[in-house]
């Protein structure tokens, strides 16, 4: 059965219905976003995939929608900045609901081969930061870059030093300037829970 689920995994690889962060890096990507799991079960929109092209301000998208109020103002403060230097956010992904993390976290575990090595890419349910609403994936690369850049002054931060596209609030940093990376998901205190 586990060589049937990777041969399909690795056959429908290539055929992702939701895009994956378009925020290039020199890291490997996360698993692909697929809208329907192993057993057929559509999760979809409704469980936080997002439609290509999304943005910050598409309320509609229950991935944009259910973010926390606070990281979804600051979004848009900050896109609405990086639009008059001719930079669009896309949101990759936003919110999830746990089914939805946890079939991620299944991918992950079937693309990197262990749960230690998906832990780099994939948070579980309970400690993942987009279960929460407090994380959201920004593309494309020219967009995660201008965050890089400016990012601190609207209080988001790069939290992962292997994901250029995954953002978090953190209001200090609009005087302090964002804190020190984690190098993955594995160094961070939250995921040890």
């Amino acid at each position: 059965m586990l060589t049937a689920v990777v041969a399909i995994t690795a056959a429908l690889g290539s055929q992702s219905l939701v895009s994956s962060p378009s925020a290039a890096a020199s890291s490997p990507p996360p698993p692909a976003d697929r809208s329907r799991d192993e057993r057929g079960d559509v999760l979809g929109e409704a469980g936080g995939a997002v439609p290509g092209g999304t943005t910050v301000f598409d309320d509609e998208v229950p991935g944009v929608a259910n973010l926390d109020r606070a990281l979804l103002r600051a979004l848009r403060r900050a896109a609405t900045a990086a639009a008059n230097d001719g930079v669009e956010f896309v949101v990759d992904s936003g919110w999830r609901s746990p089914d939805y993390q946890e079939r991620l976290l299944r991918e992950a575990v079937l693309q990197y081969g262990s749960q230690a090595e998906a832990a780099r890419w994939v948070a579980t349910p309970t400690t993942s930061a987009h279960v929460s609403g407090q994380a959201v994936d920004i593309g494309p690369a020219d967009a995660a870059a201008w965050l890089s850049g400016h990012g601190a002054a609207y209080g988001l931060c790069q939290v992962y030093g292997n994901e250029p596209w995954h953002y978090e609030l953190r209001p200090e940093a609009i005087a302090q300037g964002c804190p020190a990376m984690y190098a993955d998901p594995t160094h961070d205190p939250r995921m040890q829970q």
